[in-house]
């Protein structure tokens, strides 16, 4: 069925549709030197998923890269491709994930139904294009839900550009947006008396995030730019504390329930607001000092900056944003459902069912000695987090102030950071299970990371290797 929305057709679909591949990826040909950002409403619960559009609009110069339209990372749970009316060729594609998507794997989403606002943003077309949505499907085979048929030169399409509604300053460029990785950081809870403070928190944690690797090595290859954003008050919502503020982005704690989970839910203001700058990723810094974070690939990553785990949440958060690195953690609580019995292959780069041993995604870098699944110190460091996560939950039930969380965490990270450094296959790449949230039937590919715990050693090498693949993408 084809509904007409102001001369944006949008159609509904239950079945992938074959697309013809792009031949020649000629950024002239097919589009101009300005971003398009088609707004939707993704909405759905108890089994349905239903995508309407907002509206289509000028999002300023494009930022991307010229030469790589294509995504051929197979990453995200969803994926949009921008295919040309008459060729029928990809002109553009590239896989994200969605808040919605992560909603839907909680409780709620089969008593209730809920809209999110998402946006997709690529480079503006000189002709009619059809914007195809498609999402993961259980084979891990794309299946199109939702298709937008665009006409740049429709008065239902908005050409002009925003005035900036924020003030934007360099941390570092290193050349041309189109041919460098663009990070926007967003300071969000800061009166305007305290953005001096927001420049020097931006200073502090993108220099913790290039003093690892790949950033460290592949510094050159990123412009980073900071977005002041003052807010009339200090500090963001707490809902768990019963402390609630109104500020431009609605920025929360609470996420899904869950206390420490911290994102910026407006997306249609957020995105208003980052117009101004030239990116493609955007780490949000929040002012306070309750541990929190939240990390989406291709959305947001955000990191509460006084906490004192800001560094590791800003650097683990990133890693979800900009490469779709799965938490590799198995023993804290989450919002999301877990415990089933049958786990397919994650679209993650960094986990794994272990269905084929001979076929795991990072066998190249593991050793032929190395036993599959690999042996770790397993038992051991369930027992020391079980009784941490028991202590947490006194604090928490007690209400502590967030200096006892703080020590609780130093505690588990020095005990932790010794157990698995002396664990069995420390240093090997190879299938160690205990993976996203699950205690049994995932692995990640070493005992430690960055992805895995506090300790804040460094990225594993799959890791390294899945963000450097991101890094190329945009800066190859």
């Amino acid at each position: 069925m084809r509904e007409r929305i102001g001369g944006v057709a949008a159609l509904a679909v239950c079945c992938a549709t074959a697309v013809a591949p792009l031949a020649a990826q000629d950024f002239d040909q097919h589009f101009v030197d300005k971003t398009m950002r088609v707004d939707y409403y993704h909405t759905g619960g108890m089994s349905s998923e239903l995508i309407s559009l907002d509206r289509v609009v000028s999002d300023g110069a494009w930022a991307g890269s010229r030469t790589r339209l294509i995504d051929d990372t197979n990453l995200g749970k969803y994926l949009v491709e921008v295919v040309d009316d008459v060729s029928g060729e990809v002109i553009y594609s590239r896989g994200y994930a969605t808040l919605y998507g992560e909603w839907e794997t909680t409780g709620e989403a089969r008593e209730a139904y809920r809209t999110f606002h998402e946006s997709v943003r690529f480079p503006w077309p000189k002709q009619p294009v059809r914007v195809v949505i498609k999402k993961r499907g259980p084979a891990s085979d794309w299946i199109e839900i939702a298709a937008l048929d665009v006409d740049p030169g429709s008065h239902f399409t908005n050409p002009a550009d925003l005035e900036p509604l924020a003030t934007v300053w360099p941390l570092f460029e290193h050349g041309p947006p189109s041919e460098k990785v663009d990070l926007v950081v967003l300071g969000v809870g800061y009166t305007e008396d305290e953005l001096p403070k927001f420049h020097a928190d931006a200073e502090r944690l993108v220099g913790e995030l290039f003093s690892y690797e790949p950033f460290k090595s592949r510094k050159n290859d990123f412009n980073v730019r900071a977005v002041d954003l003052p807010s009339p008050v200090s500090g963001v919502t707490r809902p768990h504390s019963d402390r609630y503020r109104r500020t431009p982005l609605s920025t929360q704690y609470g996420i899904f329930d869950s206390e420490r989970y911290l994102l910026v839910p407006d997306n249609r203001t957020m995105r208003d607001v980052l117009a101004a700058a030239p990116y493609e990723f955007v780490a949000v810094l929040v002012n306070e000092a309750q541990y929190g974070g939240g990390g989406i690939f291709g959305w947001q990553a955000t990191s509460a900056v006084d906490s004192e785990f800001s560094d590791y949440v800003f650097v683990h958060e990133f890693g979800h944003h900009f490469a779709g690195l799965a938490d590799e953690y198995y023993t804290s609580p989450v919002a999301y459902e877990t415990g089933g019995e049958a786990h397919p292959e994650p679209w993650e780069p960094n986990v794994t069912a272990l269905h084929d041993p001979a076929a795991l995604k990072w066998g190249d870098l593991v050793e032929p000695a190395t036993p599959l699944p690999t042996p770790w110190a397993k038992e051991q460091f369930e027992e020391h987090s079980r009784a941490i996560r028991a202590r947490r939950g006194q604090l928490i039930d007690s209400q502590a102030p967030e200096a006892d969380f703080d020590a609780l965490f130093r505690e588990q990270r020095a005990v932790e950071r010794d157990m698995l450094a002396t664990s069995p296959n420390a240093g090997v790449v190879g299938a160690f299970e205990g993976a996203m949230y699950e205690a049994r039937g995932l692995y990640r590919s070493e005992v430690d990371c960055i992805m895995f715990t506090r300790n804040m050693i460094a990225f594993c090498r799959v890791c390294r290797r899945a963000l450097e693949r991101i890094i190329d993408l945009y800066a190859g």
